[in-house]
């Protein structure tokens, strides 16, 4: 496999992990970020510095994993940017809505850019360990010209089609469902309790039995044991998510009922300063409203 040359931007607690796959598989990172920590440490293992986002889109690769809509439009798609690129694709690894995706894609078009978009299943430690699933869209050219990459951050590629924005559609659609389970177990976990259950005792044989997976296996004891740091996914994310899923829905006048019960929890919980808990803290606000101790 002949190494790659990829400006990669946003290190944060995902971002890291990746870009040090990338490195670790031999290909040559460039590497950019708000703050210059990340970066110092990457280059220690190997990356060279991007002093400016041009300097990013140097390589023939640019890949990006940056916390929202708000950061790509601000970031990346700036039209003198993308002008004086020399990249020839640009893959969106971030969890953004499908509307910024389709616009994204046809910014880089007018530019000559490809652009692929391909949001993660997975915390950091999954990324710093190259087990990620990704979820990609894009062009199959595309996609095959930057499988090398995936093959270093991820375990197996989801695909779901050519137009960028059926990726985001995807990942949004499996953060609303792993919100659902969150909510349910917190909503479980109240009830036993309520009724001198211990939720560790209902987890334990839920994920044994009717809900094995890591979804009940992985938040389940979070709920049960009420343990919400360090957070491998912030609540507040996991806020924006469920928002993307009601816009997108709009969108295509499809109905989401549970995501307003999603929303007015996730709401609840930033209200009572858990912003930056693990999403998993969402229980907190089903233990208020059932009157079990704090």
């Amino acid at each position: 496999m002949a190494a790659m040359d990829v400006g990669f931007v946003g290190l944060g607690a995902m971002g890291r992990g990746m870009a040090a796959r990338l490195l670790e598989a031999g290909h040559r990172v460039r590497a950019w970020n708000r703050s210059p920590e990340p970066v110092r440490a990457l280059v220690g293992q190997g990356a060279a510095v991007a002093t400016s986002l041009a300097e990013a889109y140097g390589g023939r690769v640019v890949v990006s994993m940056l916390a929202d809509d708000e950061a790509v439009e601000t970031l990346l798609l700036d039209p003198a940017l993308l002008a004086s690129a020399r990249a020839v694709v640009h893959v969106n690894m971030a969890t953004v809505s499908p509307v910024l995706a389709e616009r994204a894609a046809a910014l880089h078009a007018e530019h000559g850019i490809g652009y692929v978009s391909a949001p993660v299943l997975g915390r950091p430690p999954a990324a710093a360990a190259g087990e990620l699933n990704i979820l990609a869209a894009g062009e199959a050219e595309l996609l095959a010209e930057v499988e090398p990459l995936f093959a270093a951050m991820g375990r197996r590629v989801w695909p779901f089609g050519e137009r960028p924005a059926q990726a985001n559609v995807a990942k949004i659609a499996t953060n609303f469902l792993l919100a659902c389970a969150i909510e349910s177990l917190a909503e479980a976990c109240s009830l036993a309790e309520a009724n001198g259950v211990r939720p560790a005792d209902l987890v334990g044989m839920l994920t044994g039995t009717l809900f094995p997976g890591p979804a009940y296996s992985g938040y389940g004891p979070m709920v049960a044991e009420r343990r919400f740091e360090p957070a491998g996914f912030k609540l507040r994310h996991g806020l924006k998510d469920v928002n993307l899923a009601l816009s997108a829905a709009s969108a295509v006048n499809v109905p989401l009922p549970f995501a307003d019960v999603l929303q007015e929890a996730l709401l609840d919980a930033l209200a009572h300063g858990d912003a930056d808990k693990d999403w998993a803290a969402v229980a907190a606000v089903s233990r208020r409203r059932s009157g079990l101790p704090a």
